[in-house]
Order: structure tokens, then C-alpha cells, then sequence
């Protein structure tokens, strides 16, 4: 019998709460998406998946909360017709080309064509009229020399954040303040000093679309976004600066949290990568059910991997779209995984305890 494609981690809160009352789409009060640039692409199947099996039927609302492209996944699941946007937004993200050299202004130019293509004409008002979703997303506002665009002033800044995260993350405050950028239909579980604090923007027609192209804002690869509308003057930066996975209870202590990811384990942030002892804790994954390819999926996929931002440098254009393509139709594994699991009522007993640090 071949290895599960999809692992199902749960806090111990939320493993209590499925072996009691099993799969319940409306016992969950928010979906979070990771950054992970291309890794992306290894969730399409799920994804879908979830638009089907875990959003449609829904009778309660649903707090999205991403940073970077898991809020560009979360503007998909949004829309009107959530399967059409991912269909849109892999096929424009597949179509991106580059020069050997591409300035942050050339990547900056395409990636507004991506999202341009993703939303649509009426996207972002379909995203703020949703019934039950409510779209929530990070993004920095970069302070001081971090608000410089000059790549001199990027790399002092990166390498001045790296170092003294190691010491702290807290230190991050130094250069950047993290903002919230959220439907003001409804207050999300998370808006509070306590569990995630930032400054609040409410989203809009106007400034959704900035938003978005900010949260995914990587700097010395796209340039930032300047004075968003609604938004504190300056320049924003990629939100996964500081959430890269994100490092609070999201669920605030009501409902639980599913949490469609690349990885079994969570990184706090984006300078947190290279240190392995850095991990989100056990307490603010209490009430969460992850969602991740297993090693065994993760091995079968070209080279061992699943597809990542250096996948532009390492091949050429014609060998990355070979492995994106393998690792997109490979994706559908975990999506009919899901739903199998959904459908037969085995996805509790799936679950494996989520062992914190």
C-alpha cells in the first residue's frame, strides 16, 4: 500500500476536538496561509480541494489570515468562483518570464501582471462582498534605512535584521512595523495586542490590490509598495518579514485553525529559516490542524523538493516549468487525499499529535 500523500498534524487542543466530533468544517474560525513564494504550487491540488470540500457548504464565517502568497491563495479562495481564480493565477504564475538579470522594477512589473490577471475585473469587490470569508493579510511598513529602495540600503538592512533577530525578534520593531490589513466587516480572532499586534488598515477596493502586491513585497527581488491608500504613509515590504508562518494563537481561544502548509513544522519568520531551534511553540499551535505533504510525496517529486524561488536560477526556464508542472499535477494527490477523507469521515482518525517545541 503506497504512503499517504498528506499528513494531518493537530495540536493537542484541536486533536482532542476532532477525536470528539470529527471533521466539522464550521468548528474552524480561521484558515491561515504561509509565505513560501512558488512552494505554492505544491498546495494547488489542496487547495481546490478546500474550496470543494472545506469552504463550500460552510454555514459559519471564516477568517483568512496569510502573509505573502499564502494571501494571494486566500484572494483566490475569495472570490466568487475560487476554482476559476486558481486556474487564472497558476497559469499567469507559469507564464512569468525573466531576463538573466531582472531588476526588482521588471519583477515588480510581471508580478502586477499576475495579480492582475488573479483578481480580475471585479475581484476585490467579490473578495470584500463574500458571504462567510473575510480576508486578513500582513505586510511591513518599513522604517528608517529600511524604507530605502537603493539595493545598498536593502542589504544593510537584511544583514543588520538577520543579525540581531538571533538575539531577538523582537529587535525587528527596529526597522519594521508590522501592519494589518482587514476586511472591517468583522473582527478577526487575532486583532488584538495580545495575540497579534499591529496596525489595522481596513481593506477596500482601492487599496486591497497594494496590499497584496506589498505582503508579497520580497525585498531586493520586487521594489516595495509606497503610501497605500487608507494605510500610514511609507513603504511596505513583504509581510513575511515578520510573519513568515505566523507566531501567535490565531484561533484567539475560540474555534480552531486550519493551516494548509508546505512543511510540518512553523518558522516564526523570515530571518528564523537558518535557525533550526527557532519554531513556533506548541501553545500557539494548540488549536491548529495542519495540512502538509509527507516526506514520502516530498521525495517523489522532481529532485527531492518542492518548488522554491531559486528554481529560477538554478534551471532554465524550459527544465523549472517540467518540475512545476509534475509538482502542480502532483499537487491533485493531496487534494483527492482530502476529500477522501472528508467524504469517509477518516481524516480524525488521521491525525497525528503536533509536537511543539
Amino acid at each position: 500500500m503506497p504512503a499517504p500523500a498528506l499528513r494531518i498534524l493537530a495540536g493537542p487542543a484541536a486533536l482532542k476536538a476532532l477525536r470528539a466530533d470529527g471533521f466539522d468544517r464550521d468548528a474552524f474560525t480561521v484558515m491561515a496561509g504561509a509565505s513560501g513564494g512558488a512552494k505554492w504550487l505544491v498546495l494547488g491540488g489542496l487547495d481546490q480541494a478546500l474550496a470543494r470540500h472545506f469552504i463550500a457548504g460552510r454555514r459559519s464565517k471564516l477568517f483568512l489570515l496569510g502573509s505573502s502568497i499564502g494571501a494571494w491563495r486566500s484572494c483566490c479562495h475569495a472570490q466568487a468562483d475560487p476554482l476559476a481564480a486558481f486556474e487564472r493565477f497558476e497559469r499567469a504564475y507559469l507564464g512569468q518570464r525573466y531576463g538573466p538579470r531582472p531588476s526588482a522594477a521588471e519583477v515588480s512589473r510581471v508580478t502586477r501582471e499576475i495579480l492582475g490577471t488573479l483578481l480580475g475585473a471585479h475581484g476585490a469587490a467579490e473578495i470584500l462582498a463574500h458571504p462567510l470569508l473575510r480576508l486578513n493579510l500582513t505586510a511591513v511598513r518599513a522604517k528608517h534605512v529600511a524604507a530605502v529602495e537603493a539595493p545598498w540600503a536593502q542589504k544593510l538592512t537584511l544583514g543588520a535584521a538577520a543579525l540581531t533577530n538571533v538575539i531577538s525578534p523582537a529587535t525587528l520593531r527596529l526597522l519594521f512595523t508590522r501592519t494589518l490589513f482587514y476586511d472591517p466587516r468583522d473582527r478577526p480572532p487575532f486583532m488584538s495586542p495580545d495575540v497579534l499586534p499591529a496596525e489595522a488598515v481596513a481593506l477596500s477596493v482601492d487599496n486591497l490590490a497594494p496590499a497584496v502586491m506589498a505582503t508579497g513585497a520580497v525585498p531586493l527581488v520586487l521594489q516595495g509598495v509606497r503610501d497605500i491608500p487608507g494605510a500610514p504613509a511609507g513603504l511596505y515590504r513583504d509581510g513575511g518579514i515578520v510573519d513568515y508562518h505566523f507566531d501567535c494563537e490565531m484561533s484567539g481561544g475560540c474555534g480552531l485553525v486550519l493551516y494548509p502548509h508546505f512543511y510540518p513544522h512553523v518558522v516564526p519568520g523570515w530571518f528564523d529559516k537558518l535557525l533550526p531551534w527557532r519554531r513556533v511553540g506548541r501553545g500557539a499551535l494548540d488549536r491548529t490542524v495542519i495540512l502538509c505533504p509527507s516526506a514520502e510525496f516530498v521525495a517523489s517529486l522532481p529532485g527531492g523538493k518542492i518548488p522554491d524561488r531559486k528554481d529560477f536560477w538554478s534551471f532554465d526556464d524550459t527544465e523549472r516549468l517540467r518540475r512545476w508542472r509534475i509538482a502542480i499535477a502532483e499537487s491533485r494527490r493531496l487534494g483527492d487525499e482530502f476529500a477522501e477523507l472528508v467524504e469517509t469521515g477518516a481524516l480524525a482518525e488521521r491525525a497525528e499529535l503536533l509536537r511543539g517545541r
